[in-house]
């Protein structure tokens, strides 16, 4: 057996490998310690290997899957040995002492999940495969992902410096690369290049679509095709050779996207808190989805938002149907709480890991779809995309009805066990299951003449899977039934009872065995006919199972905006950001739930104010004001109404924020450094119909170094960048640069002292607050009476120095402006590089060769210096 064993797991060295062993599965080795570590259960030993003992643990088959899901989140993969015959056809095979045959069957990774149990039935479950092709300026980097719970398969193609944001967007449960991958994603898994070749991933994508051409799918690059071979194989792999369901691949154009980079989407907390939670974020405070299909539609909605006018407003079109109509939207609401998820039941059945119930959930979900279709067919005026889902919620007339005639109401899980095959559908199988019945009343008959015959009223005939029928005594009552004229046979004495057998318990028995296997076989046999039968429709319960969604996104944003009173909002073609009445979702509620009042400001960029400096105090709602004006953004262009009394917008392709303090310490990277590389990333990248927000940046380090680096960052973003842009600042010397840019604009949050004590108002109002309340907030905050009557007295003494000195900003009006200072900086002289490039190295002698070297090394002395 530990031969056999050691063969599998040489065949799955990454993996922990569940070994099948009778009930259990069992883990050996290092194995079995890393899993009774992880699971907390007892660790033992059995037998030797090379004079030791070989630690072992199990778990039971019934329950492995809780088992799995425990080993899977703590960033395990798991190999599953199961036997591929059973004990009798392994004693026909071999003899007596045959081994019974052992496969690896799957291999259980965090991105190759379908079962119920293991997955959050709210949120995706991505298995990403990332490749790279070419070198320097030309390379480029794939993207394939794959839910494949659902048969979600999506292709894309990007830039490396955008490889970040995509893999932020999509929050994969599994990254895998190649093995000489240059700075590979965190937890990602290393994966032989071979797997990563174009050509390889070209056959592999024809032969998973059954195509001899691609040109009907798009135009793949090298790295998209190496991208997606690798998915393919490594899910070959998973599944051992069985591919899971994968719908035919839709190619992701990123700029049909807004580009949300990682540091952004973690600031702004669009679907997990800064705490790593759902609860908390951007999406928990929209989401009022009713299906768990529908919450995963809206998380990836507000993940990528759309950057085509024409695709949100069918969105919106929609909304304002639903929102319009409430008796309508009940309705729906109503039918779909009510239904099963249609898309992960289809993608266990095709994954070959599906149950009765997974038929049951196709028979009840697609009946219901067929209603809502005669619900909402008499919509009126039908928008657009109601109008292109409508065809995909009907055809399935034929399916449904082999499935109602041919399961039980409510199905079981477990196959092993039968009873899912309705009575009537079958008349065999029914005669099988009336033989089975008559042959347990005959057992039932025997049961009460033995106990007459014997006179032990307790006598009892029971059964288990070992035994089978027998005959049970107290053991007090054992004596009379051990003589050799009793009629009866022993078969197993335990404490306080005795068990027997009888010649026409065993006839019966083997009645009622026979005709119950016989029953077993024949409904495996219909439930493999389902099967077929619900797989030959997979593209279009799959295209219905995203229909169902999508209404049910749609139908919950109605229900949120009529909640919240948000208005929807209106795109203008000219980079304008209008809106009156803003208010930040998560906030809102956070503050209602104390019993207060959210306060709402207006934010009104555009061309010609497209850049607002932001003072005021801390906790005075700087911050807030503007991640809402952030999430109002992602909120509209992924066609939601919006938390506003009204909403004018720019299309915004790239949105980004730097707000907060945080480190990467594993990075070398300190707050400061975070904060600096996030600043110029947006330096870098920000376009003019981008939209970003910048809070306190400069703050990090010394006060000289910090005003200097804020100030060259708004009149980069203003001068270079032409950006709409909020940025909050506590250096009020920044005010001046109202100036000197005729785009900029100055705002504060409103605060008053009254009789001593800081009141916030948490109201935008024009022009530079007066003073940043520093010590009146710390007095807030609890700092001591001595600490903060020292503070006023430093304060005085500074403030005192600032009037006579012109304070920090003092001498900066004589700066040039940004574009002209950057302008002189890049023409000045290189003198260096002057001299050399007027070598003409052909025609020197040695002497002059030394020459020149002597000069040169004067010049670069002089550059120096």
């Amino acid at each position: 057996m530990m031969a056999q064993y050691l063969a599998l797991k040489a065949a799955a060295e990454d993996c922990l490998l569940f070994y099948r062993m009778g009930d259990f599965f069992e883990l050996f080795f290092d194995d079995a310690k890393t899993a009774s570590a992880c699971l907390d259960i007892a660790l033992t030993a059995r037998g030797e290997h090379d004079g030791q003992p070989i630690p072992m643990c199990g778990v039971p088959a019934h329950s492995a899957e809780g088992y799995l899901a425990r080993l899977i989140k703590a960033g395990h993969r798991v190999a599953i040995a199961d036997q591929t015959e059973s004990p009798a056809e392994a004693k026909k095979r071999a003899g007596s002492k045959a081994l019974v045959g052992r496969a690896i069957v799957r291999v259980v990774t965090a991105g190759t999940l379908t079962e119920e149990a293991l997955l959050d039935s709210r949120a995706a479950n991505w298995l990403v495969a990332v490749a790279g092709a070419g070198q320097g300026s030309d390379r480029r980097i794939g993207i394939a992902a794959a839910d494949i719970s659902t048969g979600r398969f999506e292709i894309a193609g990007l830039i490396p410096s955008a490889l970040d944001a995509e893999l932020a967007r999509l929050d994969a449960a599994e990254i895998v690369v190649p093995e000489d991958f240059e700075e590979p994603p965190a937890d990602a898994v290393a994966w032989p290049r071979e797997h990563f070749e174009s050509v390889r991933g070209e056959e592999r994508l024809k032969r998973l679509l059954g195509v001899a051409t691609l040109d009907g799918f798009g135009a793949f690059t090298r790295a998209e095709l190496a991208a997606a071979g690798a998915l393919i194989a490594y899910l070959e792999r998973a599944g051992q050779g069985s591919l899971p369901f994968l719908q035919p691949p839709r190619r992701r154009v990123v700029a049909d996207h807004m580009m949300i980079d990682a540091a952004t989407r973690e600031s702004l907390e669009i679907t997990l808190s800064q705490a790593g939670v759902r609860k908390g974020s951007l999406l928990d405070a929209v989401d009022r989805t009713v299906t768990g299909a529908g919450a995963r539609l809206l998380g990836a909605d507000l993940s990528a938002p759309l950057t085509d006018v024409g695709a949100i407003e069918a969105r919106l079109d929609l909304v304002a149907l639903f929102e319009g109509d409430g008796a309508l939207r009940e309705r729906l609401r109503g039918a779909l709480r009510a239904l099963p998820d249609v898309g992960r039941a289809l993608g266990r059945l095709v994954a070959r890991r599906g149950s009765p119930r997974d038929l049951g959930q196709l028979r009840d979900g697609l009946d219901q779809a067929r209603l809502l279709h005669e619900l909402l067919g008499r919509a009126a005026p039908m928008p657009a995309l109601l109008a292109g889902l409508l065809p995909q919620l009907v055809g399935h007339d034929e399916l449904v009805d082999l499935l109602r005639r041919a399961l039980v109401a409510t199905p079981p899980i477990d196959a092993a066990q039968g009873g899912y095959i309705a009575e009537g559908y079958d008349p065999a199988l029914d005669a099988l299951r009336g033989q089975g019945g008559e042959g347990r009343k005959a057992i039932a008959a025997l049961e009460a003449r033995y106990r007459a015959e014997t006179s032990i009223p307790s006598l009892k005939i029971k059964h288990n899977g070992v035994l089978g029928y027998h005959i049970e005594v107290q053991a007090k009552h054992a004596d009379p039934l051990m003589t050799a004229d009793s009629g009866f046979t022993h078969r197993q004495t335990l404490a306080g009872v005795v068990r027997f057998n009888a010649p026409d318990l065993h006839e019966q028995a083997m009645r009622v065995g026979q005709s119950g296997e016989h029953a077993l076989a024949a409904e495996a046999a219909h439930l493999e006919e389902l099967m077929a039968a619900a797989l030959g429709r997979t593209a279009e319960i799959a295209a219905t199972a995203d229909a169902l969604a999508r209404l049910d996104v749609a139908a919950a944003l109605a229900e949120r905006a009529a909640e919240g009173g948000w208005t929807r909002p209106h795109f203008e073609p000219h980079s304008c950001f209008d809106v009156i009445g803003g208010r930040h979702p998560v906030v809102e509620a956070a503050v209602a739930a104390q019993g207060a009042r959210f306060v709402a400001n207006d934010c009104r960029l555009s061309d010609q104010e497209r850049l607002w400096l932001v003072t005021g105090p801390n906790m005075g709602g700087k911050s807030t004001f503007l991640r809402q004006n952030a999430a109002i953004a992602i909120l509209a262009q992924a066609g939601s109404p919006v938390p506003a009394a009204s909403a004018r917008l720019g299309i915004v392709d790239r949105l980004f924020s730097r707000v907060g303090a945080s480190d990467n310490l594993a990075r070398g990277r300190s707050t400061f450094m975070v904060e600096m590389v996030e600043t110029a990333a947006i330096l870098a990248q920000a376009t003019e119909r981008s939209f970003v927000i910048l809070d306190e940046v400069g703050r990090g380090t010394s006060t000289y170094d910090g005003l200097a680096i804020a100030w060259a960052v708004v009149e980069a973003v203003h001068d270079i960048n032409r950006c709409r842009c909020l940025f909050a600042t506590h250096y009020h010397e920044l005010t001046r640069l109202a100036e000197r840019l005729d785009a900029l604009s100055l705002h504060h949050v409103r605060a008053r002292e009254w009789k001593g004590e800081l009141v916030l108002l948490h109201e935008l109002a024009d022009g530079p607050a007066d003073r940043s309340y520093g010590i009146a907030v710390a007095k807030l905050a609890g700092l001591s009476p001595p600490v903060l009557a020292r503070a006023r007295d430093v304060l005085k003494k500074l403030e005192a120095g600032r009037a006579a000195t012109g304070g920090l900003a003092a001498g900066l009006d004589d700066l040039p402006l940004f574009a002209a200072a950057a302008q002189v900086e890049e023409a000045a002289p290189d003198p260096l590089r002057h001299e050399i490039e007027t070598i003409d190295v052909d025609s020197l002698s040695p002497r002059e060769a030394l020459d020149i070297l002597y000069r040169l090394k004067t010049l670069a002395r002089e550059a120096a210096e």
